[in-house]
């Protein structure tokens, strides 16, 4: 039977149900009678979009097909894409507009495409199992971040420069065939070291006492800079940033800068408030959830119990004995590096 348009006013339910039983007895989860929800359909079978010339006859591939009509077939019917998902409605905190298998167990999906773009605020990716690959030459170009540990058994042979914005640790001997130089070296040596280190800056490290807690103590490495500034640095998703307990007391809260870098995405991040000096809140234009990296600096008073004393720069004399402020505030390597006292 061939019939032009159909209007079906409330739901279209299309199921088969075998002779002898309750024609009722197919599920549908958007409800049936009076509690079924308007507009829905209900298909116990396959449903097919597009056209059926596309796929072998005879032979459903799956529940649902998906292609485009044919021109021959429906020459009035030409559409950019095959399937678009789009939210219309508000988003809420955690949508969840498409769904892929089910939390109990893994689901097998195969995409055959020429490009993938991929725009999300979170994205999560658990494979397993554990893949091997056996390579004879690998070539990379780029940046790379890993986060973990990394073991490496064999040789390993590197041309170029390395640059290393963290720790490291070498367990073994350690052969150097060249000049190694640190103009500005912040650090210690453990052990013997045989040979001529050159620079034009002394140990740069203060250790003093925590300012809230008994026999705790609090050590630093110093950066360069017209002022006493101390710094954090980390990286959040979310919308808080936790400052350090000690800095209560210690730092002068007016002077809290923050940068934000954005991560994984672009974001139009922004500071839209710091409490007490304890915490700092951040947000996203686009009220997406913010994830990004972030360094604030904070200038410390000289002296906590005096806050009207201040860091004289530049300043006229031969040697730090010309100082004009406080010389206890300060010790100074090469000149008075090995007073063991501390001023407050």
């Amino acid at each position: 039977m061939e019939v032009g348009d159909i209007h079906v006013g409330k739901q279209l339910n299309c199921v088969f149900t075998p002779q002898g039983l309750n024609p009722t007895a197919a599920i549908n989860p958007f409800g049936t009678g009076d509690v079924a929800v308007c507009g829905t359909a209900h298909f116990n079978g396959g449903v097919l979009v597009g056209s059926g010339k596309f796929f072998p006859p005879a032979q459903p591939l799956a529940t649902t097909m998906l292609t485009r009509p044919s021109p021959e077939e429906n020459p009035r019917a030409t559409v950019p894409s095959i399937l678009y998902i789009r939210n219309s409605i508000p988003p809420v905190p955690t949508p969840m507009d498409v769904v892929v298998g089910d939390p109990v167990g893994p689901v097998g999906v195969t995409m055959l495409c020429s490009t993938l773009n991929i725009t999300t605020a979170v994205l999560t990716v658990e494979i397993a199992p554990l893949k091997k690959k056996t390579i004879a030459l690998e070539k990379s170009e780029g940046a790379e971040v890993k986060t973990g540990a990394q073991v490496e058994t064999g040789a390993q042979t590197q041309s170029g420069v390395e640059a290393r914005a963290a720790a490291k640790a070498i367990m073994g001997p350690t052969a150097f065939s060249g000049q190694v130089t640190a103009p500005n070296f912040a650090g210690s040596f453990t052990g013997g070291l045989n040979g001529v280190a050159s620079g034009n800056k002394p140990l740069g490290a203060f250790d003093i006492p925590h300012w809230k807690k008994k026999n705790t103590r609090i050590r630093h490495i110093v950066t360069e800079g017209p002022e006493p500034g101390i710094y954090v640095r980390g990286k959040v998703k979310g919308n808080v940033i936790d400052l350090p307990e000690y800095w209560e007391g210690l730092v002068d809260p007016e002077t809290i800068t923050v940068t934000l870098t954005a991560f994984g995405r672009a974001q139009n991040l922004y500071v839209k408030e710091i409490e007490d000096g304890k915490r700092v809140i951040i947000a996203n234009e686009d009220l997406s959830m913010p994830d990004c990296h972030y360094e604030v600096w904070v200038a410390r008073w000289l002296d906590p119990r005096n806050h009207d004393k201040i860091l004289h720069v530049t300043y006229e004399g031969e040697t730090p004995a010309d100082y004009p402020g406080d010389p206890k505030d300060f010790l100074v390597g090469g000149w008075d590096y090995d007073r063991r006292e501390t001023h407050w």
